[in-house]
């Protein structure tokens, strides 16, 4: 059970915030820049983007979202639209492991994300930037066979001790598409099973580098035989925010903290099942489209 965790969750988040570095000033790219960016995958993936009356960009807020397969494309054009059509620029709470890359952490810090950490996100909070979060982290990005749309929390709880520490309100948002662009064909289960997961295992590699075998991404077939995914329309919706300043001086609270992380996960849970009902009906998604999906 999750809450047997809670005792050494509140010891891990209800910790002093320790002092870091101050985060470099960032200046967000302009409207037009991004949006020539992700031009081409919003041609190939058509967004459809609901609830926007759901978000003000004066009302700063932490969005919280499932994660999906891979976890970079559908996240890009989320970020695309809500930028273009209400002006608010995410700033992303990034898994450790993207900033040991190379090139890649250059280009995410140049997009404004920073390492989810208490700390970064303190700093963001108090600069009242909106923020973006997914409390499955790498572990949803890796999925499994079989796990299409699952949340994946765990027993995390950082990011509600966060929002009710500063007075955020919580903007659950669920995305569908991205998840249906893939076919597992082997998973991190089948690679720790294997010859391969038992050097990596004695070896301390998947214990050191793979948090035990969790962060081995899968190998995915998209269209055809190729990694490219299939075109899915991908869909976004935005639900009303639950606000936290009524929990003020409660983050360590873990009734509150629960209840509150589970209003959350089930409103992002019945907006996914929500947009997959609205998907099979969406007639604006185009024959040529379809036919490639079901036969790509």
């Amino acid at each position: 059970m999750e809450r047997t965790a809670k005792a050494r969750a509140r010891r891990r988040v209800a910790k002093t915030i320790e002092h870091v570095p101050d985060l470099p000033a960032f200046e967000p790219p302009s409207v037009e820049s991004l949006q020539w960016l992700a031009g081409p995958l919003r041609t190939y993936f058509a967004p459809k983007l609901f609830g926007l009356e759901h978000v003000h960009p004066r009302k700063p807020a932490l969005y919280v979202g499932n994660h999906s397969i891979y976890g970079l494309i559908d996240l890009s054009l989320f970020g695309a639209e809500l930028y273009q059509q209400k002006g608010i620029y995410l700033r992303g709470l990034a898994d450790r492991g993207h900033f040991f890359v190379p090139g890649w952490a250059d280009l995410l810090t140049k997009l404004g994300a920073v390492i989810g950490s208490r700390e970064t996100c303190a700093q963001l909070m108090e600069q009242k930037q909106h923020i973006l979060v997914f409390p499955g982290g790498g572990r949803e990005v890796a999925r499994r066979k079989g796990e299409q749309y699952k949340l994946i929390w765990k027993a995390r709880t950082g990011f509600v001790r966060m929002a009710i520490r500063y007075g955020y309100p919580i903007v659950p948002f669920a995305q569908v598409g991205a998840d249906d662009a893939f076919d597992i064909l082997v998973d991190a289960d089948d690679v720790m099973r294997s010859p391969l997961g038992r050097l990596l295992k004695t070896t301390g590699i998947a214990d050191t580098f793979l948090r035990g075998g969790e962060m081995i991404f899968p190998l995915a077939r998209g269209l055809g035989l190729t990694a490219l995914p299939r075109p899915e329309r991908f869909y976004y919706s935005v639900v009303p925010a639950i606000e936290t300043r009524q929990y003020a001086g409660r983050e360590d609270d873990d009734e509150v903290i629960y209840d509150l992380r589970d209003r959350v996960r089930d409103a992002i849970r019945d907006e996914i099942a929500r947009l997959r009902t609205y998907r099979k009906t969406d007639r604006e998604v185009s024959f040529v489209r379809r036919l490639i999906n079901r036969f790509g």
